[in-house]
């Protein structure tokens, strides 16, 4: 899963190969594949992600201040590691809501039927 062509040398650093397994597994994946993981399917996960997110960051209005946040790369990792475990609970919430709705037209069109 290495692909020494896509590594920046700004982010290989001295950490051996175990410590950078999320580095390794985003660039394993496809371009197609990160377009989809990229886009959230719903508005409404969009939504979430965009109040999580300036949440993490902070809450100025960038129209009304110049606004420039510094970080370190761990603090970062950290931060893309805190908004796609949301990215996916969101997602499986959506998924499961979905998967609800179903259920309960299915029983609501079944008690009909009887």
């Amino acid at each position: 899963m290495k692909h020494p062509s896509n590594r920046v040398p700004e982010f290989s650093g001295d950490e051996s190969e175990s410590n950078n397994w999320l580095w390794q597994y985003v660039q394993s994946l496809s371009p197609e594949t990160i377009a989809q993981l990229s886009k959230p399917t719903s508005g409404d996960v969009f939504q979430v992600m965009e109040r999580n997110i300036i949440g993490l960051l902070g809450n100025l209005p960038s129209e009304q201040f110049g606004i420039t946040i510094t970080t370190n790369r761990e603090h970062l990792g950290r931060l893309l590691a805190s908004a796609m475990i949301s990215g996916y609970f969101l997602r499986n919430a959506e998924q499961r809501m979905s998967f609800e709705q179903s259920l309960q037209a299915t029983e609501a069109h079944s008690s009909e039927a009887e």
